[in-house]
């Protein structure tokens, strides 16, 4: 398979093109070749995507785009129309965050056509990943849509899932945020990797959504350290105490507010394991980005830091 990877430098996109190498795929990673090295073995095709196309971008059984830029799909599909497309899109389509379902089942946010900024307007994201999603459907000669959630493992840059392999490793009493029968979902990196992989093999057309088994958050925990000391902290006392939900400095991450955010991380999974989906276990995804973050000391870990941790232990069991 000829296989152009839009991207193929970071995290998903450059797990991709090293899956699709180690099948014996020949692979193309176009992008401006600034934000890291492609996979040994892929051939690098320099394109601002800004930009009109190079002239040798050259014919493709499949594409895999990972862009939310509406302009750089459109641009993309019109210059490679005859390749089936996996574009993987994101669950931040869904327009209730609070109703648990999937494609087909919860109503996609009204798309926006245009190029915005995020940094100006963050809520553009879900919507201009819908606008993507309607460019592929009608330009490719045939199109697969994913709609990940969490994605998580070694290499992730936004250092969410990061915080608990580094924490549960440190030992000691682990504030453990909101309800442990709080249901989450995350999926990792190489495992929706090899899963686009098989897609774009299969031309597999159709929406799915990319997400792990929904689990209680105190199952998800206990995996990734069974002996860990953990004091369930409700949500209430985070939000009295000005702990941010998600991500950031002042996050606890996996924590999302209750009932408004039970669908986020509840997508229906069983349509994409039918199509070829498999799940690793959420330990092994654990330990691996362990050793990662052992061995990338620089690696990005967004949260709360222990001395913040301590503190709100102190003020829950005084409280209590």
């Amino acid at each position: 398979m000829r296989l152009l990877v839009l991207g193929g430098t970071v995290f998903l996109s450059r797990a991709v093109a090293a899956e699709a190498l180690r099948r014996g795929h020949d692979v193309t990673c176009a992008c401006r070749g600034v934000s890291g090295d492609v996979p040994d073995g892929a051939t690098l095709l320099a394109w601002d995507r800004d930009d009109e196309p190079p002239a040798g971008l050259g014919e493709y059984d499949a594409v895999v785009d990972v862009s939310r830029i509406p302009s750089h799909v459109r641009r993309a599909v019109a210059a490679v129309p005859d390749a089936h497309w996996v574009f993987v899109s994101t669950i931040n389509v869904y327009a209730d965050d609070a109703m648990p379902g999937g494609p087909g089942t919860v109503p996609l946010r009204e798309p926006i056509t245009d190029d915005v900024d995020l940094a100006e307007d963050p809520e553009a994201y879900g919507p201009m990943k819908v606008a993507c999603e309607e460019i592929v459907r009608a330009g490719g000669a045939s199109a697969t849509v994913v709609r990940p959630g969490l994605i998580v493992g070694p290499g992730d840059p936004t250092g969410r899932f990061s915080y608990w392999p580094a924490r549960l490793a440190d030992g000691g009493e682990v504030l453990a945020p909101g309800a442990p029968d709080d249901v989450v979902q995350v999926i990792d990196v190489r495992d929706l990797a090899e899963w686009v992989v098989t897609l774009a093999e299969r031309r597999t057309e159709g929406d799915f959504d990319g997400v792990g088994r929904p689990v209680p958050i105190g199952d998800l925990l206990r995996e990734c350290a069974p002996d860990a000391s953990f004091t369930w902290v409700d949500q209430a006392f985070l939000t009295d105490q000005g702990v941010e939900p998600w991500m950031g400095p002042d996050a606890v991450p996996l924590w999302l507010p209750r009932p408004d955010y039970d669908g986020m991380m509840h997508h229906f999974v069983e349509p994409s394991l039918a199509a070829g989906l498999t799940l690793r276990p959420v330990a092994e995804t654990a330990q691996a980005t362990l050793d990662w973050l052992r061995d990338q000391p620089d690696a990005k870990v967004t949260g709360i830091g222990r001395d913040r941790e301590a503190e709100l232990l102190a003020a829950w069991h005084a409280r209590a």
